[in-house]
C-alpha cells in the first residue's frame, strides 16, 4: 500500500515539475529561448532537452527497456545535450521531451519500485538500483532544472514561479526597492565583518 502511494506521490511531482520546465518556454522568442545566459551556457532550451535526454536514458536503459528513438552512448557524453543545435526546433525538442515522458510513464507505470535496474554510468558498488531510487534521483534532477529555468526566465524577462495561475504581474518599481533594501544589507554586513 505505501508502495504504491510513493510511486503515485513521486510521480505526479515528476509530471508537475516536466510541466514547470516547459512553461519556462512559454512566450519566449526562438533567440531567448536558446541563448546562452550563463558563463557556461546555460539556456533554456538545452535545459528541456538535457532533461528529456535524463529520462530516456534512466527509464530506459538503466531498467533494460531502451527508448525507440537514437540517443548518443553515455559513454560518449560531450555535453551536446544541454544546448540546442542549429537544425533543431524547439518544436522538435519539446516534442522529444514529451516522447520521453510517455516512455518513462509506462516503464514506472509497468515496474514496482523495487523493480532492479542498472545505472552504468555510476560507480559500483551504485550502479545496481532499483526504480524507487530512480525515480527519486531523476525527479531531483528535473526539479533542479525546474529551478534553473526559473531563475534563467527571470533574468531574460522578469517572469518567475511555478505556474501561469500563480504568476503575478510584475511591479518594477516594488522588485527595484526590494533589490535595493537587499543591497543595502549586503553591504552593511560586508561592512561590519559578517
Amino acid at each position: 500500500m505505501i508502495d504504491e502511494f510513493a510511486k503515485a506521490n513521486l510521480h505526479g511531482r515528476l509530471r508537475r515539475d516536466r510541466e514547470v520546465l516547459l512553461w519556462k518556454l512559454d512566450g519566449l522568442s526562438e533567440y531567448d529561448a536558446r541563448r546562452p545566459l550563463t558563463v557556461t551556457g546555460s539556456n533554456l532550451l538545452g535545459l528541456v532537452k538535457h532533461v528529456a535526454c535524463v529520462e530516456a536514458r534512466y527509464f530506459g536503459e538503466v531498467f533494460d527497456r531502451p527508448f525507440p528513438l537514437p540517443l548518443p552512448r553515455w559513454q560518449d557524453h560531450d555535453g551536446s545535450d544541454l544546448w540546442a543545435a542549429e537544425g533543431e526546433t524547439r518544436d522538435q525538442i519539446i516534442k522529444f521531451y514529451r516522447r520521453a515522458w510517455e516512455h518513462a510513464d509506462t516503464t514506472i507505470d509497468e515496474l514496482s519500485l523495487d523493480a532492479p535496474g542498472h545505472v552504468p554510468w555510476w560507480p559500483d558498488p551504485h550502479s545496481g538500483t532499483n526504480l524507487f531510487a530512480v525515480l527519486v534521483h531523476v525527479l531531483g534532477e528535473t526539479n533542479r532544472h525546474a529551478g534553473h529555468a526559473d531563475i534563467l526566465r527571470e533574468g531574460v524577462d522578469g517572469r518567475t514561479g511555478m505556474r501561469p495561475e500563480h504568476e503575478t504581474q510584475i511591479d518594477e518599481e516594488a522588485r527595484a526597492v526590494h533589490c535595493a533594501k537587499i543591497e543595502r544589507a549586503a553591504r552593511s554586513a560586508a561592512s561590519a565583518g559578517a
